[in-house]
């Protein structure tokens, strides 16, 4: 997969982390914990960083996402904001049992 087919982080809500400067602006993101579609790269803190180029997703954890086949995102693009915790990936979607 080039990064040109990665997905886009369409849309983040969450405020406070320093890669969002009215979008996502990390170079690639992490998505994934052992019990939550967490976005491993946010990051609290009172600078504000990033690239000139909205994010993509680099990884996913989630192997019980709808979205992910070899630990990589397939969805057109993501959603990050409050879930379980302050940065989710919204989109996760469990996958259907076969």
């Amino acid at each position: 997969m080039a990064t040109t087919e990665m997905p886009q982080v369409r849309d983040c809500a969450v405020r406070s982390c320093a890669y969002n400067r009215q979008g996502c602006h990390a170079y690639a993101i992490t998505v994934g914990s052992s019990d939550r579609a967490h976005c491993e790269t946010y990051a609290d803190l009172p600078v504000k960083g990033g690239i000139d180029a909205v994010a993509r997703v680099g990884a996913c954890k989630r192997e019980d996402c709808q979205h992910n086949a070899g630990l990589l995102c397939h969805a057109p693009h993501i959603t990050v904001g409050p879930d379980l915790d302050a940065a989710d990936c919204l989109s996760y979607q469990p996958a259907e049992l076969v």
